[in-house]
């Protein structure tokens, strides 16, 4: 059995590394995408809407990381090249060894240790 905990890595690296083709194998045939921009994507409407070059992320903090079973939540912080910031939650279910759903909680942006609001 694959430890959640080491995919949930795996897949960050692979978003920091644009390997694209590695986050496309930790998904699963079925996998769905939902946060407050997108709502319940397939695998291929994901990557069509929601796939850019990372090259702007500087890098991933995590956390923490909580897994039960067959689900987790991570809690990360990204860093942008920039100085931008911000703090995401992220709730994954896997199955099969690969991540089967994903739903994104966004956090506050920042930059230069600064709160930015957002509009509404």
């Amino acid at each position: 059995m694959t430890d959640p905990e080491r995919l949930i890595r795996d897949l960050f690296a692979a978003y920091l590394g644009n390997d694209r083709q590695r986050v496309a194998d930790a998904l699963a045939d079925d996998f769905r995408f939902t946060s407050p921009f997108d709502d319940d994507l397939d695998k291929a409407a994901y990557f069509g809407r929601c796939w850019k070059d990372t090259g702007w992320i500087a890098r991933h903090d995590i956390e923490r990381i909580f897994v039960r079973g067959d689900e987790a939540f991570v809690t990360y912080l990204c860093l942008a090249t920039d100085g931008r910031s911000f703090r995401n939650t992220e709730f994954f279910s896997f199955a099969g060894g690969k991540v089967r759903r994903i739903e994104v909680y966004f956090g506050a942006a920042r930059q230069d240790g600064r709160f930015l609001p957002q509009s509404r």
